[in-house]
């Protein structure tokens, strides 16, 4: 199957870690503000800025990924924001990483849970086929869990096979995760984790981070060069 990688649009944020497609447009996330953009989703090649719909804050803190679901906005804190600005009381604690469920009107913080087993993470994605979980990766044990929301407990374990794992995105039959350094997107067997597809992103292209499906397509943030690149397959 041949893969076809394009540069779509500047992102409105200078280190965009994170985005959702979503019925509204597509939601991006900050890394070094933790502020959330929505924005018209437009993959126009002589179009590369972006409709600005709405803009909110958040009590995340070096935001390196991000979910919808729910009716709700779900960030993954990294760790404490004091690398690029002053420390905040709401800011995660070094060495740890949480996950906040964030209201997506107005940036208010309706919960915020602990990342499973501790340690950092750069991914998180709402099951739409299972309401009610979330998958949250943890660098430190290179896993992702399925956790269920209510009582915040372990479902499943999956082993992701390589390191710095980063955007996920659940389809039907598989978990889509990406692996920033290996520049390689795979798609992981929901049972034990066998790789079932990938998607190699070569140097010609900007490093994938965030990654969101898009109709038939995904759409993916790079950190690094502020681009958001469509693959179509």
């Amino acid at each position: 199957m041949t893969t076809k990688i394009e540069k779509v649009f500047r992102s409105p944020y200078a280190v965009p870690n994170g985005l959702q497609v979503t019925d509204e447009g597509l939601w991006i996330v900050d890394q070094i503000t933790d502020r959330v953009a929505l924005v018209e989703i437009t993959c126009d090649p002589e179009y590369h800025v972006p409709k600005h719909i709405r803009d909110i804050p958040s009590d995340s803190s070096n935001t390196s990924g991000m979910a919808f679901g729910g009716g709700a906005l779900w960030l993954a804190a990294n760790g404490p924001g004091d690398r690029w600005r002053a420390v905040r009381d709401t800011d995660a604690k070094p060495g740890t990483g949480e996950i906040f469920q964030v209201d997506p009107a107005t940036g208010e913080t309706l919960g915020r849970y602990p990342v499973p087993e501790g340690g950092g993470t750069h991914g998180v994605e709402y099951d739409n086929y299972d309401e009610g979980h979330l998958w949250v990766q943890t660098l430190k044990n290179q896993e992702i869990h399925k956790v269920r929301i209510s009582d915040w407990s372990i479902q499943h374990t999956l082993p992701l096979p390589y390191g710095r794992a980063h955007g996920t995105v659940r389809v039907e039959d598989g978990l889509w995760v990406t692996h920033t350094s290996d520049r390689v997107i795979v798609k992981l067997d929901l049972e034990d984790g066998t790789i079932l597809d990938r998607i190699e992103v070569s140097e010609d292209y900007p490093e994938p981070h965030g990654l969101s499906i898009y109709g038939d397509d995904f759409l993916y943030c790079d950190a690094s060069s502020g681009w958001v690149a469509k693959i179509t397959r």
